[in-house]
């Protein structure tokens, strides 16, 4: 049944990553400038969650070094609930950025043994309200040992209760795409949405069309399965029924975090509509159109500004068209 208010939180659950990036601008003559970002995908969709103006509640994993804080501080500025996160002594998530001319990023990473990753059951289930309406997860949380098992767990028993969410933001050069590919149906049985990028179903669904691969998912149980498609929109099937949306034409400085604020702003816009807290019924084809049509716009507005930096309920571009 859709509901008309939101009286429970979307909870995000899964990693903060530090992105680095090289610093033009700072004197390099005897070394390499860096600066630092917090970012990582969950991380992301959380910030952008919260300055939509969701009620949000991020769980993550904080390492206490000097990354930690930063990520603390960055959720608790944006208008992020930490209630449910802990503090840990594994270190923080690393990824160095490396852009293209256009503005896309490829990512080493450094998370081995990282805070991240080392969910318990205790933690899982012994911290923190349990009012969500939705759960959203993914990326690497979601696959690496010895976490991911118990996050998968979470989110079966979180089902009774709360819409669920999964990204699965595939990262080959630290997981091989064949352990995605293992777990994926898996995912789809728990998960009323499955959002993912035009990349990820190629490393998913190898050789399969988009439409094929939408069906696959859906068999597999996921109700809406979105697939952005970068500067040409996104792709939406809701039960079978498909939809394209493009996307806002900006002049892009990155594309760093602009699949995490088109799930936000997806998430975002279907809680307005009333479609969270169950397993999405009631949802029309063209609630789905207008949800992510403005999820688009709040990417768009994401790569229009470097680093995954979201934007604000208050942006024009987000109140045109509502």
């Amino acid at each position: 049944m859709a509901r008309t208010g939101s009286p429970g939180s979307l909870t995000v659950l899964g990693e903060n990553v530090a992105d680095i990036f090289t610093d033009p601008g700072a004197p390099g003559a005897d070394g390499l400038a860096l600066r630092a970002l917090p970012g990582g995908g969950p991380a992301n969709t959380a910030v952008a969650l919260a300055r939509l103006g969701s009620p949000t509640r991020f769980r993550g994993r904080f390492s206490d070094d000097a990354f930690g804080a930063l990520f603390r501080a960055r959720l608790t500025a944006s208008g992020v609930d930490l209630t449910g996160s802990v503090t840990a002594s594994e270190p923080s998530t690393l990824a160095v950025a490396d852009l293209d001319p256009t503005g896309q990023a490829a990512y080493t990473f450094y998370a081995d043994g990282a805070a991240d990753w080392q969910w318990t059951d205790h933690e899982l289930t012994g911290t923190g309200p349990d009012d969500a309406v939705c759960v959203h997860t993914g990326s690497l949380a979601l696959i690496r040992r010895p976490g991911g098992s118990r996050i998968e767990d979470y989110l079966t028993r979180a089902r009774a209760h709360a819409t669920v969410s999964v990204d699965p933001n595939v990262r080959p050069l630290l997981v091989p795409p064949a352990a995605y590919r293992e777990r994926l149906a898996r995912w789809c049985a728990v998960a009323d949405i499955l959002r993912l990028s035009e990349d990820d179903c190629a490393l998913l669904a190898p050789g399969v069309g988009l439409d094929e691969a939408c069906d696959i998912w859906h068999a597999a149980g996921a109700r809406l399965v979105v697939i952005t498609l970068g500067g040409r929109g996104a792709l939406a099937s809701l039960d079978g029924s498909r939809l394209t949306v493009p996307a806002p034409h900006v002049e892009v400085a990155d594309t760093v975090g602009a699949g995490d604020s088109f799930t936000a702003g997806l998430l975002h816009r279907l809680d307005g509509l009333g479609h969270l807290g169950g397993r999405l019924d009631g949802l029309s084809v063209e609630e789905v159109a207008d949800a992510c049509s403005f999820a688009a716009r709040v990417a768009a507005l994401t790569c229009s500004v470097p680093g995954a930096d979201p934007p604000w309920a208050d942006a024009p571009a987000l109140r045109t068209g509502r």
